[in-house]
């Protein structure tokens, strides 16, 4: 099985939400054969933590405009790894040293990653995430 329809959208206003607040490496995992409870991961890198508070406002506002609420949110406070859950993806904006230190793509690589489309002038990532 692989993430649903509404998952790859939910994926892509993340991706370019996050981008938008020039966000590093981008990446969308696709779970969905491994974990029951999401179809997609959503990791995100930022440079510090007033950085990373700036992706994750921007990633839920861009997804509460288009209809989607988050069910939890976690790590707000201290602004190093925020986990927001949206049921079908769960998206992780991570502090750049947090993120090399625990290592979230190894910990998924053998699912596939999900190509998603990101504007050239949003973001510093290379187009795709």
């Amino acid at each position: 099985m692989s993430a649903t329809t509404e998952a790859r959208e939910l994926t892509e206003i993340a991706a370019r939400a996050a981008a938008e607040k020039l966000a590093d490496n981008i990446v969308a995992i696709d779970v969905s054969d491994r974990l029951a409870l999401s179809d997609v991961f959503v990791i995100a890198s930022a440079a510090n933590e007033r950085q990373v508070l700036a992706v994750v406002d921007e990633v839920e506002d861009k997804l509460r405009d288009n209809g989607f609420k988050a069910l939890r949110r976690e790590g707000y406070r201290d602004a190093r790894w925020v986990l927001i859950d949206y049921g079908d993806i769960v998206v992780h904006v991570m502090h750049q040293e947090d993120r090399e230190f625990y290592g979230l793509e190894r910990l998924w690589k053998d699912c596939p990653v999900l190509d998603v489309s990101v504007s050239a002038s949003s973001g510093r990532g290379d187009g795709t995430v």
